[in-house]
């Protein structure tokens, strides 16, 4: 061990011994460890990074559809499959709006959209 490992050491065991840790939150209580048996080993870090940073499954999972909704759109020719689509589009915005903002993260996303459909069609 060098030097700064053991005056380190040295101060946790006297904050210790002098009860510092008794005040922090959680102290005493079970330790909330999450069930990542499901998760590929290779894929946990990633996971819990992503988790962390406030990303989670639906949200992923509703941006595909998002993704995937659009692109048929652009390709639909008909009318009224196009107005479906687009029904389901603004739903499932919604759904992803909603858990955005449950997270406190505020949400434009719609209008995003309304902008890039607006230079889209200029462009084409």
């Amino acid at each position: 061990m060098d030097f700064s490992m053991v005056v380190s050491e040295d101060r946790i065991k006297r904050a210790y011994k002098d009860g510092e840790f008794e005040n922090l939150p959680g102290y005493g209580k079970p330790l909330n460890l999450e069930d990542m048996s499901a998760v590929p080993e290779e894929l946990r870090m990633a996971y819990k990074m992503m988790k962390n940073a406030g990303f989670s499954p639906e949200e992923q999972r509703l941006r595909q559809e998002v993704m995937s909704i659009e692109d048929l759109i652009r390709t639909c020719e008909n009318p009224e499959e196009k107005d479906k689509l687009n029904q389901e589009l603004s739903q499932k915005l919604l759904r992803y709006n909603k858990i955005m903002s449950s997270r406190g993260a505020k949400t434009n996303s719609s209008l995003f959209k309304n902008y890039e459909r607006k230079i889209e069609k200029k462009l084409l």
